[in-house]
């Protein structure tokens, strides 16, 4: 059994879509912040935060969704379920 909730029930495909992606942005963003925030989180030789590779994308969709916005090209799959911006 899948712990991702089912799509909502009269939504197209496209809205579908562009809701996760706008979901999957804001998640990005605020991930980086985070990271970006952290005591210590810096590199010691640039004096630049670790660049974000990836993250686990919001579960209110499920993966089907990434993974059509990943073959968009939206979104690239990093593998393990991580997906980034491309």
């Amino acid at each position: 059994m899948s712990d991702q909730a089912p799509a909502p029930p009269g939504d197209s495909r496209e809205e579908l879509l562009k809701r996760a992606m706008t979901a999957f942005k804001k998640r990005f963003k605020l991930t980086k912040l985070d990271q970006e925030s952290k005591l210590g989180g810096m590199r010691p030789m640039t004096g630049k935060p670790p660049p974000l590779t990836g993250i686990v994308p919001p579960r209110e969709f499920p993966m089907d969704v990434w993974q059509e916005l990943a073959k968009q090209g939206k979104i690239k799959d990093s593998g393990g379920g991580f997906f980034r911006l491309p």
